[in-house]
């Protein structure tokens, strides 16, 4: 039988968008995980410190929390595949993404 048929087709996909191995792919998606999970976890307290007396946070802090969360979420996607031995490919992967930002083509 296929993989696809056991439900593994995407697997082969980012395989081929990624330009990775099955095992690189898996790591990858880890990393990705754990800064979501970062940022999640990191949230709570951050808001509770800036949140007032009477349980509303001040504008200006969702203002700043919605510009920094960009950066901050990077720079954990960055340490992340640091530590997990993919730091090649997330640096490859913010320049295109910052690029696509910004506008610019890829190389």
């Amino acid at each position: 039988m296929s993989e696809k048929k056991h439900g593994w087709g995407w697997v082969d996909k980012l395989k081929k968008r990624w330009g990775v191995s099955a095992g690189r792919v898996f790591i990858i998606l880890i990393v990705f995980a754990l800064t979501g999970f970062t940022i999640l976890f990191l949230k709570r307290p951050v808001v509770a410190f800036f949140t007032g007396e009477d349980g509303q946070q001040p504008l200006i802090f969702s203002i700043l929390y919605y510009i920094l969360i960009l950066p901050i979420y990077n720079l954990f996607l960055l340490i992340y595949g640091f530590l997990l031995g993919q730091f090649s490919f997330f640096w490859e992967f913010e320049k295109r993404f910052f690029r696509r930002m910004l506008g610019r083509k890829d190389k």
